[in-house]
């Protein structure tokens, strides 16, 4: 199994590439792991940012205390212009984070609030 390393705000996966995550995903379409980092690398490579927001959403239903997911969700959803939908989602993993539910994340609560913060 592969990890997945949260650095803060910067999200990283350790040694899967694109290919990985999408077979991930083909195999076990309900897998939290594959949708998260399947929807994560491709937010970080620049990629489509539509799919980003629906593998992101998957893993946020899967696992919705994954404060990570919350947060690249949600900046996701502000690249999209998608402001308004952006906002619960961020709220979301704050309150998965500071409610103790979630398995860490507290780190990345000033950012998620830093995001709602900048959308007003």
């Amino acid at each position: 199994m592969h990890e997945v390393v949260s650095c803060g705000s910067n999200l990283m996966e350790t040694g899967v590439d694109l290919d990985s995550f999408r077979q991930m995903v083909a195999r076990n379409p309900r897998g939290f792991l594959g949708r998260f980092g399947l929807g994560n690398k491709l937010l970080q490579e620049g990629g489509n940012l539509e799919e980003v927001v629906e593998h992101l959403t998957v893993a946020t239903q899967l696992d919705p205390t994954h404060v990570a997911s919350h947060l690249a969700l949600g900046r996701a959803l502000i690249g999209l212009g998608k402001r308004n939908e952006a906002k619960p989602v961020l709220t979301a993993g704050i309150n998965a984070a500071l409610s103790g539910r979630s398995n860490g994340g507290q780190d990345l609560v000033p950012e998620l609030q830093q995001l709602l913060h900048e959308l007003g």
